[in-house]
């Protein structure tokens, strides 16, 4: 017999509702929030007021579009953490309301597990939702980078995962934004730099590369290297970063993705774990795809990446990894509250 999940995600400034029959997506409607660009960065009170707005609209044109009445659900998951805790406390509140009135079960979501098992998720002819149409064999090791998190993980089951490797301080995607946020790039900062690397020069500026032990990865002192690079250059050359826009965010980015790619393959090759895939909001950044790709031609690994709509935080991996939960019994009760931090 099918089981129909209804997933809620909130963790930070985007709404979204996505309905899962059991690994197949049936729909999953995303509600974003453009009022946070004129500061440059999320602001939490702000947040909270959007989502307040757009959770009962999302959820309704999420069940619509999937063609399921709520009677027909089997279980409402809904992410419970980490993240920002007014924009969580609404869409738990809301996923408890829903799920007592509806008299069925809660699942209660890891955020960062929701992110790992997205590669699971089964489009509606079938294939599985991976850019290549594929799904990872377990153990595998996942590289989950965002503007909140970078951490390889490795998986040996859907709800057996082990954090080898995070971040000491900033995360990689912190680190886009907050350099894009200095040459007046705006916000959501990531995705203006990589559009504008392509037509700079990746080796043109060199940025301080943290060496930390371990699988480990620290940004804060490319944050520092960067601004420092820009701000002396900008006293001799004040039109500088207008005229070298371009190179700086090639070579930024190319920072970066080394970075991250230096410890994830040799996790990998130490590891002898030849399956490897990306996650997380950073995972849609081209030149990380294409180094891996690279990287896996090298090592022989098979390599799995995010379709783009799964990169960005949604419901549908919320939905997933509450029906791996739900196949369990692993259901939580209406007194659950959402936490900012945790780890997997």
């Amino acid at each position: 017999m099918s089981v129909i999940i209804l997933g809620i995600e909130s963790s930070c400034d985007d709404t979204s509702a996505a309905v899962l029959r059991d690994d197949v997506l049936l729909s999953n409607v995303i509600a974003g929030q453009a009022v946070h660009e004129a500061y440059g960065g999320v602001v939490p009170e702000l947040a909270s007021r959007a989502h307040q707005q757009n959770i009962v609209p999302v959820v309704s044109e999420a069940l619509r579009q999937a063609g399921i009445g709520g009677g027909e659900l089997d279980a409402v998951a809904f992410t419970r953490g980490p993240g920002l805790l007014g924009s969580l406390l609404v869409g738990v509140s809301f996923a408890k309301g829903l799920a007592l009135a509806l008299g069925v079960p809660l699942v209660e979501v890891n955020h960062l597990q929701a992110h790992v098992l997205s590669h699971f998720i089964r489009r509606k002819d079938g294939g599985a939702s991976g850019v290549d149409g594929r799904q990872p064999a377990f153990p595998f090791l996942c590289l989950l980078a965002s503007g909140g998190n970078s951490q390889i993980i490795r998986v040996d089951s859907p709800v057996a995962m082990d954090i080898i490797g995070q971040t000491i301080d900033d995360a990689a995607g912190e680190a886009f934004d907050k350099c894009a946020k200095v040459m007046g790039l705006g916000y959501p900062g990531g995705p203006v730099v990589n559009r504008l690397a392509a037509g700079g020069n990746p080796q043109a500026f060199a940025f301080s590369k943290p060496r930390v032990q371990g699988y480990d990865y620290s940004f804060s002192g490319l944050k520092t290297s960067f601004l420092y690079t820009v701000r002396d250059r900008v006293r001799l050359e004040p039109d500088f970063v207008a005229a070298n826009r371009a190179d700086l965010c090639a070579s930024l980015q190319a920072c970066i993705v080394d970075v991250l790619m230096e410890k994830l393959c040799r996790a990998a090759v130490d590891l002898n774990i030849r399956e490897v895939a990306l996650a997380g909001g950073v995972s849609a950044n081209s030149a990380l795809r294409e180094a891996l790709r690279e990287c896996a031609g090298r090592h022989g690994w098979n390599v799995y990446i995010p379709p783009l709509a799964f990169t960005t935080d949604n419901a549908a991996m919320v939905a997933m990894a509450g029906r791996v939960k739900y196949l369990r019994g692993e259901f939580c009760g209406i007194d659950a509250v959402p936490f900012a931090r945790t780890t997997i």
